[in-house]
């Protein structure tokens, strides 16, 4: 709980994820040892119900966060929709609310934000629906939803990842049916580096970057198509790198509890590759109003545990945790000058990916930048007259010589370190970013 305080985290979404789609939220409440053990097909795991929706809510309220719940739109629908959203919100004198004041809980939880279901494009879902089948269903619930509690705010589901064959076409098809009735739409995203092509790994978050401007511009479509007002907010509710155990996994043995899956150990590289996918959700968040790394605690984590041992953090943790803590404010979109590199899948790779936001609060400017040379160090020079005088508060730098190295419980190998080399002189900052770093530059307005 200390390390995901330490993230900051905002908003923590619940249960998933492909489980979602065969979850029956009633199994996880009332009293825990009369709930039911299920047999979750989507990881064909034991599910004992341990968990639920208020044991989940105390939870997130004690690691200071909010809490975005999943609904199941794969087996059920809009009147199950309708029941966990009166459990959930209505302050009492209905049955469902009622029966959440029973178990313990007078206050309603209040939860705000609510996923309209998961993936429903991919064939590895239980309740697969094609984009017109999705999409009346979302607009259902939603509509059910809204009249039990106005104040809500719902994410449709957009494609399960760029590469989905059906890409563009259901989104386009889903907002056709949903755009007035829901508030964000998502993207998921995973990369890896199966082939050890360090070069082009480093180069995917491009590709992130043209992912979410494709869905904007779907998004701006459908809205000049139904003459809308509104603009559609994007949800990136699950990225990551995601590889390491992938082959390993097909090899657990089914229907355990909790066996120790997607348990990836995350490497130098992968931080980088984390902090640049970062930086490409920061440069868009004028439209990008969520994103949720998937996922928290040892599942593809920034966070693992040993059972009845310690809890450590894995090389991942570090840039999430600097851009939770210093991207508070405005994002500035820099104008950058670098020179570049081409792979064999990706052409005109900068070598300096950045970012910077102004916290206008805290009188604060702070720099995120990735040098992807594998090689060379890298000048880096920034014009901050607009700000007028600023002081160095830290050069904060995350490297380290073998880009394989990993954390363990027992070796924390990759930490930054404050020994960045960024000074300020007549208004501009001058700094030397090691190869295949993540750095930090922040900077006091005077």
């Amino acid at each position: 709980m200390e390390l995901i305080r330490g993230l900051n985290v905002p908003i923590i979404r619940y249960p998933g994820g492909n489980f979602v789609s065969g979850y029956d939220w009633k199994d996880g409440i009332g009293p825990v040892n009369e709930r039911p053990r299920r047999l979750d097909l989507a990881w064909r795991t034991v599910e004992p119900n341990l968990m639920g929706m208020n044991e989940f809510a105390m939870w997130a309220k004690a690691a200071g966060s909010e809490v975005m719940w999943a609904i199941n739109l794969g087996t059920q629908g809009v009147e199950d929709a309708r029941q966990i959203i009166e459990y959930a919100n209505h302050p009492g004198g209905s049955y469902w609310s009622d029966l959440r004041i029973k178990h313990g809980f007078e206050k309603p939880h209040r939860i705000k934000t609510w996923c309209l279901g998961n993936e429903m494009d991919g064939p590895w879902q239980i309740g697969q629906k094609t984009a017109d089948e999705y999409g009346r269903a979302a607009a259902e619930a939603a509509k059910a939803m809204r009249w039990v509690d106005p104040d809500i705010e719902l994410v449709a589901c957009g494609s399960s990842f760029l590469g989905m064959p059906t890409f563009a076409e259901w989104e386009a098809s889903v907002l056709e049916h949903t755009y007035e009735h829901v508030d964000y739409l998502s993207l998921h995203q995973y990369y890896g580096n199966a082939e050890q092509d360090t070069a082009t790994f480093l180069a995917r978050s491009l590709q992130m970057d043209q992912f979410i401007d494709s869905v904007t511009a779907i998004c701006d479509y459908v809205k000049a198509k139904k003459r809308s007002k509104k603009t559609m907010k994007l949800s990136f509710d699950e990225w990551n790198v995601w590889f390491h155990t992938l082959d390993s996994d097909k090899h657990i043995q089914p229907w355990q509890i909790a066996p120790a899956q997607l348990e990836d150990i995350y490497t130098m590289e992968d931080a980088l590759v984390v902090g640049c996918m970062i930086i490409s959700l920061l440069k868009h968040s004028d439209r990008v109003g969520m994103a949720c790394l998937a996922q928290l605690v040892n599942v593809i984590a920034p966070i693992m545990t040993e059972t009845g041992g310690a809890a450590w953090v894995q090389t991942i943790y570090y840039p999430f945790m600097h851009a939770s803590l210093y991207g508070r404010g405005n994002a500035l979109i820099p104008l950058i000058h670098s020179p570049k590199y081409d792979t064999k899948e990706i052409t005109d790779v900068p070598f300096l990916e950045a970012i910077a936001v102004h916290n206008e609060t805290n009188n604060e400017v702070t720099i995120f930048a990735v040098n992807r040379s594998l090689t060379d160090r890298l000048s880096l020079q920034l014009d901050l007259r607009s700000f007028g005088t600023a002081a160095l508060i830290e050069h904060l730098v995350l490297e380290h010589e073998n880009l394989k190295v990993v954390n363990t419980a027992k070796t924390q190998a990759v930490t930054p370190h404050a020994g960045g080399d960024a000074r300020v002189e007549d208004r501009c900052v001058a700094a030397s970013l090691s190869s295949a770093s993540w750095n930090v530059i922040r900077l006091k307005i005077i």
